[in-house]
């Protein structure tokens, strides 16, 4: 079970991940030995995943992103269990979202180009029979793009 003091962590270390264990010490009231060895648990749990850089798409000349929005033949769990693999596969899927509704999959992508983007259909949606239609929604600009999470709304507050 997590403590306040991990809920701080965790607030601190989403927002920059290289934030000195000294440094988060000092602004929660901790050691530094004892926030490493809270971080070292965190992991070691699964709660944090993964320790990643956010590259900004359009300075190194990936500036297109794409939602795609993917319709089943069949529902079957067998086959939504391997299309979840196949897009996992898939290096230009950055999310993949199983949804509710009238569609199957969302998922978020980035390519270098529409050529490159029309050539990949080929490959990943219209070669899968499973795959009754896709809808693709092209992003013109992207005014916010995060992946923290809101932890004072999600974590439950200590009393």
């Amino acid at each position: 079970m997590l403590d306040t003091f991990d809920h701080k962590i965790l607030s601190i270390i989403q927002k920059n991940n290289l934030t000195p264990q000294r440094d988060i010490g000092e602004m929660i009231g901790l050691s530094a030995a004892a926030v490493q060895r809270r971080i070292k648990k965190m992991r070691e749990l699964g709660i944090i995943e993964k320790d990643i850089a956010v590259i900004d798409r359009e300075k190194i000349g990936n500036n297109v992103t794409i939602l795609v929005e993917v319709f089943l033949d069949s529902e079957k769990i067998e086959q939504i269990d391997i299309i979840k693999k196949e897009f996992e596969k898939v290096p230009e899927i950055q999310q993949c979202y199983y949804v509710t509704g009238e569609s199957d999959f969302f998922l978020v992508m980035v390519v270098p180009s529409m050529s490159y983007y029309e050539n990949l259909t080929r490959t990943i949606f219209f070669s899968n029979e499973n795959i009754k239609k896709f809808r693709t929604i092209v992003v013109m600009g992207i005014t916010k793009n995060s992946l923290e999470l809101p932890l004072s709304l999600l974590l439950p507050s200590e009393k």
